[in-house]
């Protein structure tokens, strides 16, 4: 073997062991996807998901990890569709990540599910609350906020008890997400004998509303339920307006980001919505508040604590089980309860939270929204 030869080899064994080298710290990392829009008109609302999951693996990792291991984020765009939702969770596969914070659409997460379930990915949405999603009895699908089916009824019966509206109108976008909640909140309505003279569904997307405000108009309907996100509601809230549409309005967590002010202007004023419970207010989460204030971060969003105890689920059944297999993982999961920034959290069979409540708010225009959830 001459010099030139030699030097080569010492360079290849160089390459080779850089590569082993590599390998192993990559084995040393856990990943965590985290999957959601970050482009599309729900962005809004992957920026608090994201934000939370990517705060809570900051404060595991500088509390020494999970079992030594620091925890590593993955970040997917699903852009709030369900193909592309279902390309990002192959992606995910192929990545091999094997643990999930998302999606946040319902109609994306969804078909995501299958793929994950199939693949041995456990996912844990801090976001959908379609029922749909959680009723096929899949073992590795989780999520930290409550239902649709839990959701609607709280509407509904804040609605019938305390509005007490003449004329009621439910409007939908005819989306998973939107049409769910809207039929859960009806059929809560009607079961405490509140007529609802108008239910129907818009497209997402439109940005012409007159026909459906002038029908409520002669309906002379003076509430409305809207089941959908915040981009059309905010439209139809400023379209009502100048229309001299006099009616309160009402929608879910789906609509409560600042948007919906920037969209509807004055209009916004007096908007019901049922929203997670404020964490960020919670005196106990005054160190996670005062890291995203250091990072510039809003940590009000309704997403953001939950997408954070998502992480910590994770990582609280990595912890528990010993072992970062995914079936093991999920058992541990469904077997335990977890302290975390949105309380104390255990999981039914189906994956979904035993005790979750959501809290009706008033929004205001310009300042602070306030809970006018009875006591």
């Amino acid at each position: 073997m001459n010099k030139a030869t030699k030097q080569i080899s010492k360079l290849f064994a160089a390459m080779v062991l850089a590569g082993v080298a590599g390998h192993s710290f990559a084995a040393d990392t856990i990943k965590i996807g985290i999957a959601g829009p970050k482009t599309g008109p729900v962005t809004q609302y992957g920026d608090m998901q994201f934000m939370g999951a990517k705060q809570a693996i900051a404060d595991i990792n500088a509390k020494g990890g999970v079992d030594g291991k620091m925890l590593e984020a993955k970040e997917y765009d699903d852009a709030c569709d369900p193909k592309q939702a279902v390309a990002v969770a192959n992606k995910v596969v192929n990545d091999g990540v094997k643990f999930v914070v998302g999606h946040l659409c319902s109609s994306s997460t969804q078909p995501a599910t299958d793929i994950y379930e199939d693949e041995g990915v456990i996912m844990i949405t801090p976001a959908a609350t379609s029922p749909e999603i959680t009723a096929r009895g899949y073992k590795l699908i989780f999520r930290t906020i409550g239902l649709d089916s839990a959701q609607g009824p709280a509407a509904g019966n804040y609605i019938a008890d305390f509005v007490k509206p003449k004329v009621v109108a439910v409007l939908h976008d005819k989306q998973q997400y939107g049409e769910g909640i809207a039929t859960a909140v009806k059929q809560t309505l009607e079961k405490k004998g509140v007529k609802v003279a108008v239910f129907e569904g818009l497209n997402a997307g439109d940005k012409d509303f007159s026909s459906i405000i002038q029908k409520l108009k002669q309906a002379n309907v003076d509430f409305v339920y809207y089941g959908g996100y915040h981009p059309e509601l905010g439209l139809i809230l400023r379209q009502s307006k100048e229309k001299g549409l006099n009616a309160k309005f009402m929608g879910p967590e789906g609509v409560g980001n600042d948007s919906i002010s920037q969209i509807a202007q004055d209009a916004s004023e007096g908007l019901l919505v049922t929203l997670p419970k404020s964490f960020d207010a919670d005196p106990a989460n005054k160190a996670i508040v005062e890291e995203f204030a250091k990072n510039k971060q809003d940590p009000t969003g309704p997403f953001v604590f939950p997408a954070y105890s998502a992480v910590e689920v994770i990582a609280g059944g990595i912890a528990a089980a010993k072992s970062e297999d995914t079936a093991k993982v999920a058992a541990a999961i469904h077997a335990g309860t977890f302290k975390t920034p949105t309380g104390e959290l255990s999981f039914d069979a189906k994956g979904d939270l035993k005790d979750f409540k959501f809290v009706v708010y008033e929004w205001h225009f310009g300042k602070p929204k306030t809970e006018v959830s009875p006591q």
